[in-house]
């Protein structure tokens, strides 16, 4: 599957979203579409995180790959208030320009955190959902903040370098041959591209903004989620490590976790096949004309 073949744009408000699309609904999971979230990190996108499982999926679902804004292809506007009700709000809008009601929502890391996000502000538009090392809800319980891939991440925005992004990709995975001279050019193409900079502080600043942070920390709202969720995380992620997932588990009346060995922040690469396998038999339990 080539990306320029699946590659889309639409108007979300007043920002055009870049998105890939693949696959028609079937019965599984409802028949409801899919729409993958990706994480953050300097040079991320929908395509860089999730372009290597859209086949598998599109096999069962309608398949969104959505570029949040400031990242990939999307539009790269200053954030108002905190990132992850402003990118759930941008997401809401393209679905409507789409004309998509109900989705199944996955998101891996700061994607994880707009999904959350996008659940507790339209829990009626959400089937179920998918969480991979979720920003905003993970809540480290025995590891330093910020963890090492976090670090490595400010290091790179504070010094922007070749070594500063390898570094920091390096943290994503326990299998360091995945980190390859190609891919890293590849982020650093994207992270480097007018204003990627500049959305990316501003990303960020929304989570240590005292006037903004507050509304990042999902865990305190985590409660109120009432959809079935599955957590998912690699056992060695340095980046939200596995500790962070425990409150989450507790917190969310629906939630079951799946820890996936040998692996780290990017279960859906290194853990590829057995991801697929596990989050597609959790969508496929879902029974439309239901909230979850």
């Amino acid at each position: 599957m080539e990306k320029t073949d699946v590659q889309r744009s639409a108007k979300a408000r007043d920002l055009t979203l870049t998105y890939y699309e693949a696959g028609t609904p079937t019965d599984v999971g409802g028949g409801l579409p899919l729409v993958m979230l990706h994480g953050g990190g300097p040079g991320a996108s929908a395509w860089s995180n999730f372009g290597r499982a859209l086949p598998h999926f599109a096999d069962s679902f309608r398949t969104l790959l959505i570029d949040q804004p400031g990242f990939g292809g999307s539009d790269k506007p200053p954030v108002v208030g905190n990132y992850y009700r402003f990118a759930a709000d941008y997401v809401a809008a393209l679905l409507d320009e789409l004309g998509i009601e109900r989705i199944h929502l996955l998101g891996n890391s700061l994607g994880g955190g707009t999904a959350m996000r996008f659940a507790l502000s339209y829990p009626d538009r959400v089937g179920r959902l998918v969480l991979m090392g979720p920003g905003g809800l993970s809540l480290n319980l025995f590891h330093a903040d910020p963890t090492e891939g976090v670090q490595r991440l400010m290091d790179f925005s504070m010094s922007p370098s070749r070594e500063a992004l390898r570094a920091f990709i390096s943290t994503m995975v326990v299998d360091q041959s995945l980190v390859t001279d190609e891919l890293v050019d590849e982020r650093l193409a994207d992270a480097t591209a007018p204003g990627a900079s500049e959305a990316m502080r501003s990303m960020g600043m929304s989570f240590w903004n005292p006037e903004t942070a507050e509304d990042g920390m999902l865990w305190r709202e985590a409660h109120h989620l009432g959809h079935h969720t599955l957590l998912t995380w690699g056992r060695e992620d340095r980046v939200n490590p596995l500790d962070g997932a425990f409150a989450a588990l507790k917190l969310i009346r629906k939630a079951q976790l799946h820890v996936f060995p040998n692996c780290g922040h990017w279960a859906q690469i290194e853990a590829a096949e057995e991801f697929a396998e596990i989050t597609t038999a959790f969508l496929a339990r879902h029974r439309e004309r239901s909230l979850a």
